[in-house]
């Protein structure tokens, strides 16, 4: 790892512009790193055409799982096949973002897919705003640094409505519909990054409005604010399983909503096949060639290490790393232990002198558009740095 020190910006200046969460009210851990990943061009270019050339890749795999109805094999909810179905049919229903997590890129070394956070992938904040305010606030070039992460995003929001046209045809087939962003209240990352999506939204042309989750109306003609105003578009900050579980009468109505054509629903339903680590056992049936896949089963891997991971979890709950002889060598506790387990070849995340390990999140929106780094421990949990990068030729 090449690592440049940095002075960290002052936390009133990390409250003013949104990000309250720096610092753990419990512990006072710092989630921002004062420390810079130095990249070089050719890495930077090459975690974004292994994100652009995995997507296309993921698309031909949720294909062969609708084709095949591979729904259970991916541990999706039986309530929610139908509207993934629905909303894979019809382009209308356009993907946003996502983050896909890298092992390796640096130093030579082979870039692995991890994953693809493609529904609700948190970093949204530190990744476009944060690092960048970093690279201002240190007196350094702010383009030296692979990251237009807000302006794709604020591109693709065009596309809801230009979809597969220029972008900048927005304006001439704009009818005026709105979008409402939905979070939960009193979580304030969740709460920050919608906000932060509405102002994308907004600049990009589209009439916009926050609701907290628990205000949000449905039927099965629409979606509706407190004040009951019908909305075209619906963003909401809450994973489809979750709802697939916790809230099977709004599954089943949303279900109505896009068959009766009343709503489009952000991001769309059948990101869930994407974000279901089980698809990367069926990238790799689909391309057991590709550079960038490590080898992944439904069952236990014979004779080589290997990480064990639900199909749903989030921030590095429930993981355990294997030896050969599936004895387990590391763990994590979490509540997504009762879904269906993945198990993929283990490969040895870049490594600083301090023994730190890093995982790379490049953003994704229609194209790649961002990088940003994790670190911590060995099995990168919620207790991990955001850590900034810089470009140099």
């Amino acid at each position: 790892m090449t690592l440049k020190p940095i002075t960290p910006l002052n936390d009133a200046v990390y409250d003013e512009i949104g990000f309250s969460w720096h610092t753990d009210k419990e512990d006072g851990f710092r989630s921002i790193a004062d420390e810079l990943v130095v990249l070089s061009k050719a890495e930077a270019d090459a975690f974004y055409e292994a994100a652009n050339t995995l997507y296309d890749m993921f698309v031909e795999a949720a294909e062969y799982v609708i084709e095949n109805e591979l729904f259970f094999e991916l541990d999706i909810p039986f309530n929610l096949v139908e509207i993934i179905k629905k909303s894979w049919e019809n382009d209308v229903h356009w993907h946003i973002y996502g983050r896909f997590d890298f092992a390796g890129g640096i130093d030579g070394e082979p870039i692995k897919l991890l994953e693809f956070n493609a529904d609700t992938p948190t970093l949204l904040f530190e990744t476009a705003i944060v690092q960048w305010a970093l690279l201002k606030h240190n007196g350094l070039d702010e383009n030296a640094q692979y990251n237009e992460v807000y302006e794709a995003i604020t591109e693709n929001f065009k596309r809801l409505i230009t979809l597969f046209d220029d972008p900048n045809l927005f304006e001439k087939y704009y009818e005026g519909w709105k979008i409402l962003f939905s979070a939960y209240e009193g979580i304030d990352e969740e709460e920050a990054t919608t906000r932060l999506l509405q102002q994308m939204a907004s600049d990009a042309g589209f009439a916009t409005q926050f609701e907290f989750l628990h205000n949000v109306k449905f039927d099965s003609h629409g979606i509706y604010d407190a004040n009951d105003n019908k909305f075209e578009y619906w963003f909401k900050l809450f994973p489809w399983e979750d709802i697939a579980i916790e809230e099977s009468e709004l599954a089943t109505t949303l279900t109505e909503i896009v068959k009766n054509q009343e709503a489009i629903i952000l991001n769309p339903p059948y990101t869930l096949l994407f974000q279901s680590k089980g698809i990367m056992k069926i990238l790799y049936d689909l391309f057991p060639d590709s550079p960038y896949l490590l080898r992944s089963s439904f069952e236990p891997l014979e004779g080589i290490k290997q990480v064990e991971k639900p199909f749903f979890g989030r921030e590095g709950a429930n993981i355990k790393i294997l030896d050969q002889n599936a004895r387990v060598l590391a763990q994590t506790n979490g509540e997504y232990g009762n879904y269906k387990k993945l198990y993929q070849e283990y490969v040895e995340l870049p490594k600083d002198t301090h023994g730190k390990t890093y995982q790379a999140g490049v953003f994704f929106a229609y194209e790649a558009c961002g990088i940003g780094f994790r670190r911590g421990k060995e099995i990168l949990d919620d207790d991990t740095e955001f850590v900034a990068h810089m470009v140099q030729n």
